[in-house]
């Protein structure tokens, strides 16, 4: 078997091996949650016979183990369980706020590509210079502000003051996309700090790729400025940045809570804010296997791109 396809096979067992320990955790973490949710689902003045009949029907009288291993069988064919609150599915519940957390994360992560590469090649270009500094301060000082801070900053200034953008989501559901206002200042929030942490890590890998010997050969024989750019120095930029660029969108999937909280969006993040706060066990481990599970497969993706353009590097996500 060559090199690769030995990395891509220990790379496989090692995301079998990670994804396996999210179930295990995920379920640890849910069953230490405090409280009873037989008891939250009794109402306000439970009936210790009804509490009995509720943990009954919903097998919460079941030892740990047994229902970890009905919980563990199903989702090997995707059954991730039933809502305790709604005995609706849990897939019911992804499929339906999906849409809207899919729809900002890819809007940032389009938006953040050019513009984080774009500014760290710039800086790059005029190491040292009034150009580099401005982009230095700039992405700084905006990476230092909480998305909720600067949240509740960008709408008080464009949504209150001056009344160009809806302050929140509220009134269009789940189609965000007939409404391309309501999406304008979160995705400026959830992009805030993405941009300047990738633009930093372009700008680093630039530089040392651009002080190397092999660029400095390059420029003896003649080649242009922009072909040793971005032909050869910005390749080996790429390694640490996909590395960070999937860690940015497993933030954007995982940690979009505030945005939607803010904005009042229907996603994900609403629906595990829901869930939390019903204590709806199967809705919160649901998400967060799935959560879990994409934050693996996001890793594997990133450690074989960075494979691919520097495989003598190992980077390990």
């Amino acid at each position: 078997m060559s090199g690769l396809g030995t990395w891509a096979v220990r790379r496989l067992l090692l995301g079998g091996a990670q994804t396996v320990a999210v179930v295990l955790l995920v379920f640890a973490l849910t069953e230490a949650l405090p409280g009873d949710a037989a008891v939250s689902l009794a109402g306000d003045q439970p009936d210790p016979a009804r509490i009995a009949a509720i943990r009954e029907a919903m097998e919460l009288d079941r030892p740990a183990h047994e229902r970890f291993a009905g919980w563990a069988a199903g989702l090997t064919h995707g059954d991730l369980g039933t809502s305790l609150a709604s005995g609706r599915p849990v897939t019911s519940y992804l499929s339906g706020a999906f849409g809207p957390t899919l729809l900002l994360a890819a809007l940032t992560v389009a938006l953040l590509v050019p513009a984080g590469v774009g500014l760290g090649v710039l800086a790059a270009r005029f190491e040292g210079r009034l150009v580099d500094r401005l982009v230095s301060a700039v992405t700084l000082g905006v990476y230092a502000v909480p998305e909720f801070a600067l949240g509740v900053l960008l709408v008080t200034v464009f949504a209150l003051r001056l009344e160009w953008l809806p302050p929140t989501a509220v009134g269009h559901g789940t189609d965000l996309l007939g409404h391309p206002a309501a999406l304008v200042l979160p995705v400026l929030v959830l992009l805030s700090r993405p941009v300047c942490s990738l633009s930093r890590l372009v700008r680093a890998g630039m530089i040392d790729a651009l002080a190397s010997p092999y660029v400095a050969q390059a420029r003896r024989y003649g080649i242009p400025g922009v072909r040793v750019r971005y032909a050869h120095a910005l390749p080996n930029a790429v390694a640490p940045a996909a590395q960070q660029l999937a860690r940015t969108v497993d933030w954007l999937l995982c940690g979009v809570i505030v945005v939607e909280a803010l904005f009042v969006i229907p996603g994900l993040g609403t629906v595990l804010m829901n869930a939390v706060t019903e204590r709806d066990v199967p809705v919160v481990q649901g998400l967060a296997v799935v959560f879990g599970v994409f934050t693996v497969v996001l890793n594997l993706g990133a450690d074989l791109v960075a494979h691919r353009f520097a495989p003598r590097a190992e980077v390990a996500a």
